[in-house]
């Protein structure tokens, strides 16, 4: 049985299995935490966990266009379609289409295929990293009283944002065995897209944060649980190669970090819901950029300059014994020869000489 033919029959199995047992969960407590959402109180508080989803995105376009250094056109609106159209490849079979979408749209502006593909590879790795970090903040009110052992990879993480070859060398040696070299963006843009990433997770976690609070949990104890339970089940559901977008691994992953600020019904409601938020945000934003893009012109392709010969000023030869007139010995610069004389040298101009091509 070939590896393909066996995720084709794994693939449904697990998402089943994953729904299944959400299903389970829920089925007591979860009508009753489905009409929690449906009180007047909650509406602004499902606003708020849709613009907090929303703020997460816009965080994290940044953060992955920060990894294009140079003057190129991708950037503002044209950055941001990008990304969505990236974000939407997930919803199709396959792991290839982001990196391909991106390859594509960047070389229509000019920029390297290669330089796209690197760009890529490490915003992925980024943000796994940051959001196993994110995670840490679940820790606490998850293992009261064992979590302290979770403080070295929180300084690991520090030590990778103070050196962040600590993460980029081992990417792109990574990238060199799978025959697929990665450029590594200087250190300064690998901070500050580790920045972004930790912003885009923490906005991103609030928004499940807001959908307990309509549940009733205690706030600031469903903070943590919130902001670390949802970058952790994201970063699972990531792993989970086999599920498209960790359909069903996400729900349980959350279920279970939320079981600790509310019982497990509400909490697998609050999972459910916060899986429509996330689709509703990201196919509303997209919706929004692509829409707004097609009413713009698309940028231009970023120039080239056309390699440019230093024009040299041709030595006269010395006029015949006889006629013309003798150099000027104060110029050292011979004077024009007569007007129709056919030893004239032709004389150049240095204006037009260097000229950038579009």
């Amino acid at each position: 049985m070939t590896i393909d033919r066996l995720r084709r029959i794994l693939t449904p199995v697990i998402v089943v299995a994953a729904l299944v047992g959400v299903y389970l969960v829920v089925r007591g407590e979860g009508p009753e935490a489905a009409r929690s959402f449906a009180r007047a109180e909650a509406v602004p508080l499902l606003a708020a966990s849709l613009a907090a989803n929303v703020a997460g995105l816009v965080l994290a376009v940044h953060a992955w266009r920060v990894l294009l250094p140079g003057d190129h056109p991708i950037r503002g609106l044209y950055a941001a379609k990008v990304y969505f159209l990236g974000q939407l490849s997930k919803y199709v079979p396959g792991r290839v289409w982001g990196v391909l979408t991106h390859v594509a749209h960047g070389r229509a502006v000019g920029v390297p295929g290669s330089q796209m593909t690197s760009a890529y590879v490490l915003s992925l790795a980024l943000t796994l990293l940051t959001g196993a970090a994110v995670s840490l903040a679940a820790a606490p009110v998850a293992l009261p009283g064992h979590w302290m052992w979770l403080c070295l990879p929180a300084l690991f993480f520090l030590a990778s944002t103070l050196r962040p070859a600590l993460v980029t060398r081992p990417v792109a040696a990574a990238a060199r065995l799978a025959r697929r070299p990665v450029a590594t963006p200087p250190d300064g843009a690998v901070r500050r897209a580790v920045l972004l990433a930790v912003a885009s997770w923490t906005a991103s976690g609030l928004h499940l944060w807001f959908l307990v609070l309509a549940l009733g949990a205690e706030p600031w104890g469903g903070l943590g649980a919130a902001v670390g339970g949802f970058a952790l089940a994201t970063v699972v559901s990531s792993l989970a190669l086999i599920v498209p977008d960790g359909w069903g691994v996400r729900e349980l992953t959350i279920t279970a970090a939320l079981a600790t600020v509310l019982p497990a019904g509400p909490a697998a409601a609050a999972a459910i819901a916060s899986r429509l938020v996330c689709v509703v945000a990201e196919l509303g934003s997209a919706g929004l950029v692509l829409g707004w893009s097609r009413l713009r012109p698309a940028p231009a392709p970023a120039p080239t300059a056309t390699p440019v010969t230093p024009a040299t000023e041709p030595t006269p030869e010395p006029p015949p014994t006889g006629t013309g007139t003798p150099p000027d010995t104060n110029t050292g610069t011979a004077p024009a020869p007569p007007h129709g004389d056919p030893h004239a040298p032709h004389r150049l101009t240095p204006l037009g000489e260097a000229r950038v091509h579009p």
